[in-house]
């Protein structure tokens, strides 16, 4: 059975936006998550909420514990992730409102934890990430968005920075092979792999989903 969980970004952290919610405060060998998680169901589906950045948005982008949190979602039972994030654009055909079904993200974070796996004592694990999101769950995300008639594109890549902080100017930051620009995408997607949670991000995917925000100089 499916059980989905989201990872609320600002805006979507509401427990309230589920049926017969209950709390369920956890812990993990990672620490704690950033909040509670929210268990109930939303069109008959089984849905846990996790608040990425804390049930009073106290966690900024870098200090977010990723690992915990993709942890806690995985012993809720969980099978597919949907992440959302509010992001900037870096392409004049990507305007504000729109959705982008990302595919690919380069990541320029530095001071995260991006792995379950800190020592080799045990054996090197090295994770292959050559398509980062969920192929049919990125699928889903776009036919639903479209048929609802909501501006998406079907590709992108993110360029992930730290945060909070002034976003770069994008054409010397990814030399024009980015679509938008975040600070919460993707180092929760890294961890999510070994755990083989089905992850894409919209609006924000961790599912593939994100909104446009301030329109920046573009190639």
């Amino acid at each position: 059975m499916s059980v989905i969980g989201i990872i609320g970004g600002s805006g979507l952290d509401d427990p309230d936006i589920l049926k017969d919610a209950t709390l369920d405060d956890v812990d993990t060998p990672f620490g704690k998550p950033s909040g509670p998680l929210a268990k109930g169901r939303m069109g008959g589906i089984n849905v846990v909420l996790l608040p990425r950045h804390g049930t009073r948005h106290q966690f900024s982008p870098t200090q977010v514990n990723n690992r915990a949190n993709i942890h806690a979602l995985k012993e809720a039972g969980v099978t597919h992730i949907l992440a959302t994030t509010a992001c900037g654009s870096l392409r004049r055909k990507i305007d504000r409102g729109h959705f982008v079904i990302i595919d690919q993200f380069i990541d320029f974070t530095r001071f995260r934890k991006n792995t379950f796996y800190d020592s080799f004592e045990n054996g090197a694990k090295h994770t292959a990430m050559p398509e980062p999101f969920d192929a049919n769950l990125r699928k889903v995300l776009y036919t639903t968005s479209t048929e609802l008639d909501n501006p998406t594109h079907n590709h992108g890549t993110v360029v992930t920075i730290e945060g909070p902080g002034s976003q770069p100017e994008p054409n010397r930051t990814c030399s024009g092979r980015g679509a938008r620009i975040s600070s919460t995408c993707p180092p929760p997607q890294r961890p999510c792999w070994p755990t083989k949670r089905k992850y894409p991000t919209p609006l924000w995917p961790c599912p593939p989903i994100m909104t446009a925000g301030k329109r920046m100089k573009n190639p």
